[in-house]
């Protein structure tokens, strides 16, 4: 048996699937996300952020990598940024960050946050 869904329901699949097209064209690749990105590196050492201060420029997507040299676990966070990551103990990570506006961004160590702080001023 050959069943045809209401005209209502066709109509309405073709523009989630036109909208889902859309939402998808826009999503750079990701060899291009890396290519484009400003570059950032930032360690931990007795729960300490080194640097403590990092810049970026505006507008341009950001690749940070993160090493934890501590023997404990972290976790970077940044509710301004929306990010974070739990590294384990002598581990490393990378974090895609997207566009930021020219600011200043707290980050921190979750699992250490009266110690471990830092911000990312973007400019």
């Amino acid at each position: 048996m050959n069943r045809i869904a209401p005209t209502g329901l066709r109509i309405g699949l073709l523009g989630l699937g036109a909208a889902l097209a859309l939402t998808t064209a826009a999503i750079p690749a990701p060899g291009a996300f890396a290519q484009d990105a400003a570059q950032l590196v930032i360690s931990v050492k007795d729960h300490k952020f080194d640097p403590a201060e990092l810049e970026a420029p505006a507008g341009k997507p950001l690749v940070l990598r993160v090493k934890n040299l501590d023997p404990t676990p972290m976790e970077f966070e940044s509710n301004s940024l929306r990010v974070e990551k739990v590294l384990t103990g002598n581990g490393e990570a990378v974090i895609n960050i997207r566009p930021q506006a020219a600011g200043r961004y707290d980050f921190f160590d979750d699992f250490h946050a009266s110690t471990t702080k830092g911000v990312l001023v973007v400019k």
